[in-house]
């Protein structure tokens, strides 16, 4: 299983299981040490104490009685020295005896074929043993505690310059051709080293990024003049009395597609902007006014294909927005609507926080929603006319001015486009479903 923690929260960690590791094995260490010198000493003090009993047993002075909380025992003894049956069996030298919820020492010895035990109260040793393992045990516990304080505050100061680099890359004023380098702002170390690449990554970004924008504003540049004469020249034509009824229709269709392709147009060369607020200049208008004006646009050719166009007005909004871009997205959504739909309605409602586009069309499996947003991307050859760019450019709409857009099923069957222009997620719904 992959191990997902962050770099500080890793050496925090790192920092404890060393402690715990070396922590842990010098306390044991230490009480191990402990007990095996406490063993030794106990062991050689046993032995001193029976080698002196043994001599007066040889001189047969027994005025000198057992020191207090020790029990002298042997083969052959009488009455309190007499050997009991569960210390015969016991092997040379050190032991260590229980008796109920007492605890002894013992030593024992055998000489000229006779076995001599002494056996010394331990419960001394043991309330010494107790506390050093809870000295040792509480050393240990704070150790731990200490570790992670430290292991944080060197993790912050480690980590400190790769969080501010983060913060340096994923700022926007990054992508400007003016930008700063980075790596001055670091040592020569694998920080700077990070940011020397951040540097040569970003550099090429940009360079993409200027050729991009560059191209798109030449080419919707050049196009403003055929544009303009076209729209020109159907103006003309229009006003002249020598075209039938039928002609003029068709050139009242060229003539709205010219000023559709200049709309496009200026919405490219918005786009092709660096900074979002160099579209401060354009003109702005309320959402009812630029969907009245598609409404009129587009209900002909709705209707003309036996569809039903419903449109559900809010007066309420009283919001200004970019016009050029707020036409595209919804002349687009509709556009879509309306290649995808050959039976049934389209419907448009508008409301304080944005409008809904919905179709009775195919509409779109879940697994290629997503997909639909990028360009030349249409679902299907099957699917409609048109080269996949227009709800890509609904996008990247919507990305510029901090608008969000969502696509979702109508019911029973179809598209739903929800958009939002008030930064709000679509998710959270302010429209009913129609």
């Amino acid at each position: 299983m992959e191990f997902r923690q962050s770099l500080s929260r890793r050496i925090v960690i790192a920092f404890v299981l060393m402690t715990a590791l070396v922590g842990g094995a010098f306390a044991f260490g230490i009480v191990e040490t402990v007990h095996q010198v406490e063993e030794r000493l106990i062991s050689q003090e046993l032995s001193g104490d029976l080698g002196r009993f043994l001599k007066m047993e040889s001189m047969s002075d027994w005025r000198h009685e057992p020191e207090t909380g020790q029990l002298f025992y042997f083969s052959g003894g009488q009455g309190d020295f007499a050997l009991p049956p569960d210390l015969q069996d016991l092997t040379l030298g050190f032991h260590e005896v229980f008796r109920g919820d007492r605890a002894f020492h013992g030593f024992v010895q055998v000489v000229d074929g006779r076995r001599y035990v002494l056996l010394q109260d331990q419960s001394g040793f043991e309330d010494r043993e107790q506390l050093l393992f809870a000295v040792v045990q509480v050393g240990f516990l704070i150790s731990l505690a200490l570790s992670g304080v430290l292991g944080w505050l060197l993790a912050r100061k480690v980590i400190e310059p790769v969080v501010r680099l983060s913060r340096q890359v994923r700022a926007p004023e990054q992508l400007l051709d003016e930008a700063p380098r980075l790596a001055k702002d670091y040592a020569s170390d694998e920080v700077g080293q990070l940011a020397a690449a951040f540097d040569t990554t970003l550099g090429l970004l940009r360079r993409a990024l200027t050729r991009e924008r560059l191209f798109t504003s030449d080419v919707s540049h050049e196009l403003r003049t055929p544009l303009m004469v076209l729209a020109s020249s159907c103006e003309l034509l229009l006003e002249s009395q020598s075209l039938d009824s039928r002609s003029k229709k068709q050139v009242q269709r060229i003539a709205n597609a010219s000023e559709e392709m200049r709309g496009l147009v200026q919405t490219f060369l918005t786009l092709a902007r660096a900074r979002q607020e160099d579209a401060g200049g354009a003109p702005r208008r309320r959402l009812n006014e630029v969907a009245e004006e598609l409404v009129a646009q587009w209900r002909p050719a709705i209707e003309a294909k036996g569809l039903t166009f419903d449109y559900h007005p809010d007066t309420t909004d009283r919001e200004l927005y970019n016009a050029p871009l707020l036409k595209s997205v919804l002349g687009n959504l509709l556009r879509n609507a309306l290649h995808y739909t050959e039976q049934g309605r389209i419907s448009l409602h508008t409301g304080a926080q944005g409008f809904v586009v919905e179709d009775s069309g195919v509409g779109i499996p879940v697994a290629e929603r997503e997909a639909m947003f990028q360009p030349f991307v249409r679902g299907g050859s099957a699917r409609g006319e048109g080269l996949g760019l227009g709800l890509s450019l609904v996008q990247r709409i919507c990305e510029n001015q901090n608008w969000s857009v969502e696509l979702t099923d109508a019911a029973p069957r179809g598209c739903r486009f929800e958009v939002s222009l008030r930064g709000r997620q679509p998710s959270d719904g302010f429209f009913s479903a129609a």
